[in-house]
């Protein structure tokens, strides 16, 4: 009798949850602008023309895709603005490259400019006229991560209304900063962020990119983004684009400067000052390849996820269980529960498959990889184990070979 009742409470819970999410989704996301549509293929419309943009590429060992990825940002279809690449303490070909498309991009032979006292790690540089500037960082100073320092380093050199900060891996269509551009000044947006299209190679980074669609939709609420009551916020390392003004506002990146999840925090200093945030889909207009299969994508994750949970080992330990109840619970109980009791876990399988369906027609996994939640659930839950202990066992995290004391990283939390 007791075990009837705890399986209808748990049942019911599961139930509650996702159904409720499933609701408000299909409520919420359609209010949530995709500027792919034709009705954004414009120009912005501002008195003085189109507002200048400085894009911000800090690169560390890129060397396989930063050609690429610079090709495109020189090749938009916008005509006020420049490009800013940050050479991180490469140990590969990425700054050479990057001085290659410097010397390329433009007609004038690149220059060397001097050391700027104020910015003691830099080493000289190389500068394109228009629009690509490349800033090569020798050293990293204490007290900062490498892609927040290059990322501050580049704001203090950009001429932009706007800032937009990309990654080394994306990949750009012509039209994507002017739509997005476009849109922000319509809305008087002071912050957009643009979700990528994941380029999907294999079937486990499908099934990977599925659960954290699913995860994304139950605990991120994106259409709460642009409500000002509404605490939810969005930061996203593809394209995060901010008003100078704004970002000056909240300090610059100097304010976020031992955040290993410093895109998120981006997104949530700018919406808790008070400044209007907007988050957008875009099909295809931006699009990366985040890891080689599922294990890639686990890899990728190990640096970051003890982070979002900052850093502490007990709220980690109650967001496995809390994961693995929310996620599994609805398979398990339906095949435990007897009766009319599996009733409330039907309702939450049946709602978590609606999520899985409606975001198959915004990205390229079928709903049918639903069926492998659990798997993908299972290796989540992994990765949040294996990056507390990693972290706690090495005494901090070693991203693209630099290594971030515990006490420095907590300390330097937002």
């Amino acid at each position: 009798m007791h075990w009837q009742i705890i399986n209808w409470i748990a049942g019911g819970i599961l139930a509650l949850a996702w159904f409720s999410r499933i609701v408000e989704a299909a409520i919420g996301m359609p209010h949530v602008t995709d500027i792919a549509r034709p009705e954004w293929d414009r120009r912005p419309a501002t008195a003085s023309g189109e507002p200048r943009v400085s894009i911000i590429v800090p690169a560390r060992n890129e060397e396989e895709d930063i050609r690429k990825t610079l090709g495109q940002l020189l090749a938009l279809d916008y005509s006020n603005y420049e490009v800013i690449a940050v050479d991180d303490r490469s140990t590969d070909r990425t700054g050479k490259i990057m001085d290659e498309v410097a010397a390329s991009c433009g007609a004038d032979t690149p220059v060397r400019l001097p050391r700027v006292p104020t910015l003691p790690t830099e080493t000289d540089k190389s500068v394109c006229s228009k629009p690509l500037k490349v800033i090569h960082v020798s050293e990293l100073p204490s007290g900062w991560l490498g892609k927040t320092h290059a990322m501050w380093t580049a704001g203090q050199k950009a001429t932009g209304d706007w800032l937009l900060f990309t990654d080394a891996d994306v990949l750009f269509k012509p039209d994507a900063l002017r739509r997005a551009i476009a849109y922000a000044e319509v809305e008087r947006a002071d912050h957009v962020v643009l979700f990528p299209r994941m380029i999907m190679k294999r079937p486990s980074e499908r099934m990977m990119i599925a659960f954290f669609q699913a995860l994304f939709v139950f605990g991120h609420r994106p259409w709460k983004v642009a409500d000002p009551r509404a605490r939810d916020h969005m930061g996203v390392g593809a394209f995060n684009m901010v008003r100078r003004s704004v970002y000056d506002s909240v300090g610059t990146y100097r304010a976020l400067r031992m955040e290993v999840v410093d895109d998120m925090k981006l997104g949530k200093i700018v919406k808790n000052s008070g400044f209007a945030q907007r988050n957008v889909f875009g099909e295809d207009l931006i699009s990366l390849h985040w890891a080689k299969g599922a294990f890639g994508i686990v890899n990728n994750l190990t640096k970051n996820v003890f982070a979002v949970l900052s850093f502490q080992w007990w709220r980690t330990v109650i967001t496995i269980i809390g994961l693995g109840f929310l996620n599994l619970g609805p398979f398990l109980g339906v095949f435990l529960a007897h009766g009319w009791a599996r009733v409330p876990y039907a309702i939450a399988l049946i709602s978590l498959f609606g999520i899985y369906r409606g975001m198959s027609g915004m990205s390229a996994v079928p709903s049918y990889y639903f069926f492998l939640h659990p798997v993908s659930t299972s290796l989540f839950m992994y990765t949040l184990l294996r990056s507390m202990i990693l972290t706690l066992w090495n005494g901090g995290i070693v991203w693209r070979g630099t290594k971030y004391p515990l006490d420095e990283l907590r300390k330097g939390m937002v």
